[in-house]
């Protein structure tokens, strides 16, 4: 962890629904509703982050949060399925979201690298993220700790009365040491 976040008495979770769900739903909408960081319109709700957890308990998927000395989520990092099909299976899009009030203090960072060692203890093979391609903090970070640019799509989304193109950046792990078909 870094430096930033020992002197604030920060410290690394496992997010869960009854713990976590009110403060990561604050921090999806204002990324909503501020930002193009989520192509969505429409803050979510509850029952969104209820389908959420539970997609993320089926795939096994982590949900990582860095909490302050006073409990307070600051920032989480989650991934899941890339896409739908069984050939896919060891690739994974992941998502990091750091509390408005929070950034500037190294928590992407710390996050991502965690992501990326729970993917390769999860056999992962391909780190995938998808970054509105204005956000040159995020591509950044994302350069800075291996990730590769890999394509991106133009005029992908529409949102604040502008068109939005997206960038892919990938990370090729190690693993799995032996991938099987099916």
């Amino acid at each position: 962890m870094n430096t930033n976040l020992i002197a604030l008495g920060a410290k690394i979770v496992e997010c869960t629904f009854e713990r976590h769900a009110q403060a990561i739903l604050d921090i999806l909408n204002d990324a909503i509703l501020t930002s193009t960081a989520l192509y969505d319109y429409k803050a979510r709700s509850m029952e969104n982050m209820v389908s959420w957890f539970q997609a993320k308990a089926a795939g096994k998927f982590p949900v990582i949060g860095i909490e302050g000395a006073d409990g307070a989520l600051m920032g989480f990092a989650s991934y899941g399925t890339f896409r739908a099909y069984p050939a896919y299976k060891y690739s994974v899009e992941h998502s990091i979201y750091v509390e408005k009030g929070c950034r500037g203090l190294g928590l992407g960072e710390t996050l991502l690298r965690l992501l990326i060692e729970r993917a390769e203890a999860n056999q992962v093979h391909l780190i995938i993220g998808a970054i509105d391609a204005a956000n040159e903090g995020s591509i950044a970070l994302h350069r800075k700790l291996g990730f590769v640019h890999s394509g991106t799509i133009t005029q992908a989304g529409f949102k604040f009365g502008r068109w939005l193109d997206v960038a892919f950046y990938q990370l090729t792990l190690p693993t799995p040491e032996q991938p099987v078909d099916g």
